[in-house]
């Protein structure tokens, strides 16, 4: 049997010893240690060791984990500059209506959050204060991902800084009378102050990773230095559970993204209870950041613990620290000093012997109120050294108090989050512990009174000249009025009109050549941000690899397998590609960067975002949502779209339903087009609409959604005739008669229209000739390049009916007078085309790809969702023969003709 107690063979032991007998003196001197001062001794040595070691250089593997301590010690802390005296009355008055908003809100029963900011008002104000450079100074300023549940903090702020009234904070959460505040950080709701929408957890941190990423590549390719801008992401312990908030840790370190700092308020409390009940959720991210290369600064405690730490001869101390679970942490916060003699102190000798010299009112000092996240001087020294360490991102885990200074009934408890006011005795005990000059008398009729100084007093003076010192307010979103980029030369367009002849084409190939083109335009073309998620040589991209470069900090630092081949990998520190891997969360985070880009830095960029449509909308669409509430401008493909065009794949990427989710998103204008020329239209008028000259209460704030296929296909000439481009863009037109398309029809003959989008026109095309051919009958074929688009034109005009406006939906218009019934077509759920079928006077009746995916060939695919061109004759057929206009044996014939 193995003795547990043995040393057990290491990977150092493969390695060759040229001095075994030192190699033994080290490791007695480790044994005697151990023996005689005990093994706390021995461990504490070893840790100083490997500190030493890794200071000097020495390649050993990092500590994941440090003593439950502050990281900066009170002797190292640097002198805290400005007037402190003034910033405790400014953080007392934010504190104080910060709750007042929300509670006087509760009456209305629109909810909010009191407790978070109440933990976190320190680390806010001490950065407006020193640190979080404003968009009046030179460059961008910082970007500041704000906790969403702390928004009232930041309202009370803006409040006392003048940029709010008490109107303003009267409708936190009641927007729809105007002068309202979004209940979180919400861009599209208050464009002025809001920058980065947080409140769906996660998406903060992964978002400001790759904002700081995208600054550095804004300033490597030479669009602008951003280079003093820093990043500051404030998040929850709790919040960190979410996968995306540590989906690209390793990014942010492998390339040293040193403007980049994450700040934890560990209140060790989420929503329910304790984050880690039973472990310690400030040593989990510790050890999560420091074995991804995060830089790691821990604020725990307050100078109220120095003396006990001097105290701590033994390390009894720490030991204890280190292994109380959180949430008996929680409890101390709860329970009076004798609970803590007994419970804390009373588990180790030499800890009863230290709490004889403490008192009560000591004991309760230090595990009821000081905390490092509630002292302005230690989040002062870790935000010192977060901003002056080089070469690695920061995280600050700093400790703080759930409810702090609200009192006994909110301090720590398990349902703080979900409690939503303060009554006024609970107030009035607020004002005496913060010190504010509130009198009873202010509390008219039970309501609560804002607090303010007065525009002239020493503390909106002081406040007013620290932000302007560091560029002016904070947060604000500024509003660049940038010139229209001029549209890119109209051949780049214009040669997808004569069509593809004879050779096959994808209209995802039709894409990347478009993109090919624009990429060269010498006005426009250094602003396209192409995303693709490790999929470039599946779309045909890979060659924009030599052209283009992929982006990466540090160039290309080895020579290419392929670098003999004409499209070879290339890498370069302004290359212009982003090449982010199998993530198509992060693929979507550099999309919202640079999307937002206009308003962040003051220059417009084009982002494009190519990805399995399946993987899209499916994976991401929460960031959709976020890429939308940001106001953000691109352009999202989905490739390889649709149900039955990839079926070699199976079911997970047989995608029958993203525009379906598009459609939720108001943001997003949803196309799928059918040719090569209608792709030509809808880039042409999304640049535009997006980056050109807007029309008279024309939104720019909206993104593209186009779906494109991986199935070659001849690609026809642009039609003929008045109003394509506009038929295009709105979301129908008229492809082809049965005349038109050169199919002879008797005089007479019954008719019928038929409705396609993407891929499916074509099983349109061949359905109509052979209803011509077969059965007698004459079809029209309708390209719909977007079903959300004529249904929002089709909501509106119903809401100008109300209002007293004559206007007809554009789908009813395009449709007028066509005769016979409507059937619709596309390679999605039946859900998606009929979207629009209230509006259609004719007869309805649409085919789609409903259920789930399967593998086998399109052509098999395709029979068995009953979406092929003989599955719309019959159904043509049938719709016909309901109106008396063919006889009902057709149908059953057609049926058993097509072997259906």
């Amino acid at each position: 049997m193995t003795d547990p107690n043995a040393i057990q063979p290491s990977a150092l032991d493969q390695l060759p010893d040229r001095d075994p007998e030192e190699t033994a003196e080290w490791q007695a001197s480790l044994d005697a240690v151990a023996r005689e001062a005990g093994p706390h001794r021995a461990a504490y040595l070893m840790r100083r060791t490997l500190e030493r070691a890794e200071a000097g250089g020495i390649a050993l593997p990092k500590l994941l984990e440090t003593d439950y301590v502050n990281t900066i010690p009170t002797s190292a802390e640097p002198a805290l500059p400005g007037d402190p005296e003034l910033e405790a009355r400014i953080t007392a008055w934010n504190r104080w209506n910060a709750a007042a908003m929300v509670t006087r809100g509760s009456k209305h029963g629109v909810g909010g959050h009191i407790a978070t900011f109440a933990s976190a008002a320190w680390l806010y104000e001490t950065g407006f204060n020193h640190f979080f450079k404003g968009k009046e100074g030179d460059g961008s300023g910082d970007q500041l991902y704000i906790q969403g549940h702390a928004s009232p903090g930041i309202y009370a702020r803006a409040f006392l800084d003048g940029r709010l009234t008490e109107q303003h904070l009267d409708n936190f959460r009641q927007e729809a009378g105007g002068n309202g505040l979004p209940s979180y950080p919400h861009p599209r709701r208050l464009p002025w102050m809001w920058e980065f929408p947080t409140v769906s957890m996660g998406l903060g941190p992964l978002s400001a990773i790759y904002q700081a990423r995208f600054n550095r590549y804004l300033t490597n390719r030479g669009i602008k230095d951003v280079s003093a801008s820093h990043v500051w992401a404030f998040l929850g312990d709790g919040e960190m559970d979410e996968p995306e908030s540590t989906a690209a840790l390793a990014l942010a370190s492998r390339e040293q993204l040193d403007n980049l700092t994450f700040v934890i308020n560990c209140n060790l409390q989420r929503l329910d209870g304790p984050v880690r009940a039973n472990f310690k959720i400030v040593q989990e991210l510790e050890a999560q950041f420091r074995g991804a290369g995060w830089n790691v600064i821990k604020t725990l405690w307050g100078t109220a613990w120095d003396e006990l730490f001097a105290l701590d001869t033994t390390g009894a101390l720490v030991r204890r620290l280190r292994e109380v679970p959180d949430a008996q942490v929680q409890t101390y916060q709860t329970r009076d000093a004798a609970y803590i003699r007994e419970d804390f102190f009373g588990k180790d000798p030499a800890l009863v012997e230290m709490a004889k010299l403490l008192s009560d009112d000591k004991i309760l000092e230090c595990f009821h109120l000081s905390r490092g996240g509630h002292e302005a001087s230690k989040v002062y020294a870790a935000y010192k050294a977060a901003v002056e360490h080089k070469g690695a991102p920061t995280v600050i885990l700093a400790q703080t108090v759930k409810g702090h200074t609200l009192g006994e009934g909110f301090a720590s408890k398990n349902a703080n989050h979900q409690m939503k006011k303060l009554t006024v005795d609970e107030f009035k005990a607020m004002r005496d512990r913060l010190d504010l000059p509130i009198k009873d008398s202010d509390f008219v009729d039970g309501v609560v009174p804002y607090g303010h100084p007065g525009a002239d007093s020493p503390e909106v003076r002081y406040l007013q000249e620290r932000r302007a010192a560091l560029g002016g307010p904070a947060p604000a979103r500024r509003t660049h009025a940038l010139p229209a980029l001029p549209a890119p030369a109209e051949k780049a367009f214009a040669s997808f009109d004569k069509g593809s002849g004879s050779q096959n084409v994808a209209t995802t190939m039709a894409f990347v050549r478009l993109i090919k083109d624009l990429v060269r335009d010498k006005e426009t073309g250094k602003r396209w941000v192409p995303i693709v998620p490790d999929e470039a040589r599946t779309f045909g991209m890979e060659s924009l690899f030599p052209s283009l470069g992929i982006y990466s900090p540090k160039g290309q630092t080895y020579e290419p397998v392929d670098r003999d081949q004409l499209m070879y990998y290339k890498e370069a520190k302004n290359g212009q590609i982003l090449n982010e891997g199998i993530t198509e969360a992060g693929s979507m985070a550099d999309f919202i960067a640079a999307s937002t880009s206009y308003a962040t830095h003051g220059e417009a960029m084009i982002p494009f975002y190519i990805f399995y449509s399946m993987f899209g909308w499916q994976r991401t669409a929460d960031q959709m949502w976020q890429l939308g509430d940001q106001l953000g401008r691109g352009f999202l493909i989905g490739a390889t779209a649709g149900r039955t065009t990839l079926t070699g794949e199976g079911l997970q990427h047989a995608d029958g339903h993203s525009p379906v989710i598009a459609a939720t998103n108001p943001a997003a204008l949803t196309y799928d087009p059918a040719f090569a020329y209608e792709v030509a239209v809808i880039v042409c008028e999304g640049l535009r609409r997006m980056y050109g000259e807007a029309k008279p209460g024309e939104d720019q704030n909206v993104f593209y959604y186009l779906t494109v296929y991986n199935e070659p296909l001849p690609q026809p000439a642009k039609p003929q005739g008045l109003g394509i481009d506009e038929g295009i863009v709105k979301g129908l037109y008229r492809f082809s008669t049965a005349e038109s398309a050169g199919i002879a029809v008797a005089a007479g003959a019954p008719r019928i229209q038929l409705l396609g989008s993407g891929t499916a026109i074509h099983w349109a095309l061949k359905a109509q000739k052979l209803l011509a051919e077969e059965w007698g009958v004459a079809a029209d074929v309708w390209s719909a390049t977007s079903w959300t688009e004529l249904r929002r034109d089709a909501l509106e005009a119903d809401a100008a009916l109300l209002r007293g406006e004559d206007r007809v939906p554009y789908v009813r218009q395009a449709l007028q007078g066509a005769e016979g019934p409507v059937l619709a077509v596309s390679d999605y759920m039946r859900q998606v085309p009929d979207q629009i079928a209230q509006w259609v006077e004719q007869d309805w009746s649409s085919l789609g790809a409903d259920g789930f995916g399967l593998s086998d060939t399109r052509e098999a695919a395709r029979r068995h969702f009953g979406v092929d061109a003989e599955s719309i004759v019959v159904a043509a057929l049938a719709q016909l023969a309901r109106r008396g206009e063919v006889k009902a044996t057709a149908v059953k014939e057609a049926r058993e003709k097509y072997g259906l």
